[in-house]
């Protein structure tokens, strides 16, 4: 079996969420719960060192599935033609061992309900049989996004499985993805970020006696619980906390 994979350049992407509607248009995915291609957006840093991260998600279609080997119902395979990890929904029950299996939070339920089958992005197994690329890679508008035999890829782009320190080791799963990293933050215009500070914390020039905020420390060292997506978050506990953390999806 040639293992076929996916190849994201974090440099390049910029988070419109192509791929995402793609992948709910072509599979017919209405609104809700279930997104097959998620696109993870989360902040780090504070003024004036910030950094907004992006990562498409979808299903790695790893070579070691963990989900595959918790379904005690024989619902998920490994495809031979490309290698895709495909589910059987007639024989899913809905257990959620994939889920709890998966490091990246790729097995979809429609909602918290017990018992809801599972589905997964299927790599456009569709699609690959007519000569196609899968629609996310196909629909990117940035060429974020490549699509073929996985030592091709690696061949070209490197090996690197795991693009940020928060994502899961590859190590047990060994995933079928190639990520090229985001490059490193740089200043363009030199400012006086600490005399922007003071010109920020001012409503308008007229009123200068209503503050937006009293202690600059608010700015540059604020508490992470007003950030709110402050770091990457690939399982979701419940249907509320996966809307929370992919909402720009919609």
């Amino acid at each position: 079996m040639t293992q076929y994979g996916f190849f994201i350049d974090l440099s390049r992407c910029i988070g419109c969420n192509s791929c995402a509607a793609s992948c709910l248009q072509w599979n017919n995915i209405g609104p809700g719960n279930i997104r097959w291609m998620r696109v993870q957006t989360w902040e780090t840093g504070a003024f004036p060192n910030t950094r907004n991260h992006i990562l498409p998600v979808n299903c790695y279609q790893c070579q070691n599935p963990l989900c595959l080997k918790a379904c005690k119902q024989g619902a998920l395979h490994k495809e031979p033609n490309f290698g895709a990890v495909l589910v059987d929904q007639d024989k899913c029950i809905g257990c959620r061992k994939c889920w709890d299996a998966c490091p990246y939070g790729s097995p979809q339920f429609a909602s918290d309900e017990p018992g809801k089958k599972m589905s997964k992005c299927n790599m456009c197994i569709d699609r690959l049989g007519e000569g196609l690329l899968p629609i996310c890679v196909r629909s990117c508008s940035m060429r974020a996004l490549d699509f073929g035999p996985l030592s091709d890829l690696q061949e070209k782009y490197g090996d690197l499985q795991a693009a940020h320190d928060d994502m899961p080791s590859p190590t047990r799963s060994d995933p079928s993805v190639v990520f090229k990293p985001a490059a490193g933050k740089k200043q363009v215009v030199p400012y006086d970020s600490k005399r922007a500070l003071e010109l920020w914390q001012h409503r308008s020039p007229q009123a200068f006696d209503q503050m937006i905020f009293d202690d600059a420390k608010d700015i540059t060292e604020p508490d992470l619980s007003i950030i709110g997506r402050h770091k990457l978050k690939l399982k979701a506990k419940t249907a509320k906390e996966k809307q929370y953390y992919s909402t720009d999806d919609d």
